[in-house]
């Protein structure tokens, strides 16, 4: 199989200047990033990234609930 696969980032969250850019990049706070990687036990970008998703979607349902309860 041909190397098609995009490259692996991950995220320095030791360094805070490193921490600051992925945070703005993720769109997130440095700590919401230092919460994230510790709770996903992972500093790569795509699954930090996905995470993030599925936590704003997460987010959205609960909110969806709330203003239209059934």
């Amino acid at each position: 199989m041909n190397s098609i696969n995009a490259r692996k980032e991950f995220i320095d969250i030791a360094d805070e200047q490193d921490r600051q850019y992925w945070a703005t990049r993720l769109g997130v706070s440095s700590e919401k990033l230092k919460s994230v990687v510790k709770a996903i036990q992972s500093m790569e970008f795509s699954k930090l990234k996905d995470y993030l998703m599925l936590e704003k979607i997460k987010e959205a349902s609960t909110y969806q609930r709330f203003v239209n309860p059934q």
